[in-house]
């Protein structure tokens, strides 16, 4: 079976290189080949390759730029996935899509569940909940994975950033008023091939019984934290006891991501450890 998988520069496309092997022919395409604004591209694309399944971590992921590009926001995040899973139902594929914590709007005082109503803030999580409905919308065998607080050792993310910043600064200056579930891209990646080869999407081996999709799911670390917390932990890896970090607070919209992911989950500072020793 071939599986298209989308952003292979990214941070979770490059992770899902390597974790898909094994579940059949990948075929990783980044911008250049497959441009998400380019809804034509994106057609020619899938009917050229023709996959039984599309992974789709692809997405544009700018939350503050995202307000001032609501038109390309929604085309890369709503509209490109909605196109992938028309051609998906074309071909009677089945796709894995990846969407985000913004779908909701922090106010719950507990941890977030696959079925809590979706509330969002901004255009980000907006287009990111326009592409879920999309892609559930369609009639297709489909995976919708919510992740938060994403990092890793490849592109722009809270971990690459304090690392540097450490390195630069004699304190740091962190907002401690945000809480939410840090999630290394490796996680995801490994647990969307997990969840796919133990049979609860058996694209694997016989498209004609890919019923038992789950559908939709939280994919984050196990353990609610705060980002005061988080950066404590970043800067004792770089080899800062003490930990450097003013801690304050800031008036912000989305102050509350915490997933209670029920159905895939890993303990975040375990995974912090192994990517920091990369």
């Amino acid at each position: 079976m071939k599986i298209l998988l989308t952003g292979a520069s990214g941070q979770v496309g490059y992770e899902l290189q390597r974790s898909l092997q094994g579940l059949g022919e990948v075929i990783a395409v980044d911008r250049a080949r497959m441009d998400l604004s380019d809804l034509g591209q994106v057609r020619e694309v899938i009917r050229a390759v023709k996959p039984g399944l599309i992974v789709n971590p692809a997405a544009y992921t700018a939350v503050d730029k995202a307000e001032s590009e609501p038109d390309l926001a929604r085309r890369i995040n709503a509209e490109a996935p909605a196109v992938m899973a028309e051609e998906a139902r074309r071909l009677g594929a089945a796709m894995v899509h990846y969407s985000t914590d913004y779908v909701f709007d922090g106010g719950k005082a507990g941890g977030y569940v696959e079925t809590d109503p979706t509330n969002p803030l901004n255009v980000y999580g907006a287009t990111k909940l326009e592409g879920e409905q999309a892609v559930a919308a369609a009639g297709i065998p489909h995976l919708i994975l919510r992740t938060s607080w994403v990092y890793g050792l490849r592109g722009k993310n809270f971990l690459l950033t304090m690392l540097r910043l450490a390195g630069e600064r004699d304190e740091l200056r962190v907002v401690c008023d945000q809480h939410g579930a840090p999630t290394w891209c490796r996680t995801v990646a490994d647990s969307t091939a997990l969840v796919l080869a133990q049979g609860r999407a058996t694209v694997v081996s016989d498209l004609e019984h890919q019923a038992d999709l789950p559908g939709d799911a939280i994919v984050r670390a196990e353990v609610t934290d705060e980002t005061g917390e988080l950066t404590r932990a970043i800067l004792r890896l770089a080899g800062d006891p003490a930990a450097r970090a003013r801690l304050g607070s800031r008036a912000a919209e989305h102050v509350r991501s915490a997933h209670s992911a029920t159905r895939v989950r890993d303990a975040w500072r375990d995974a912090l450890e192994k990517a920091h020793r990369l």
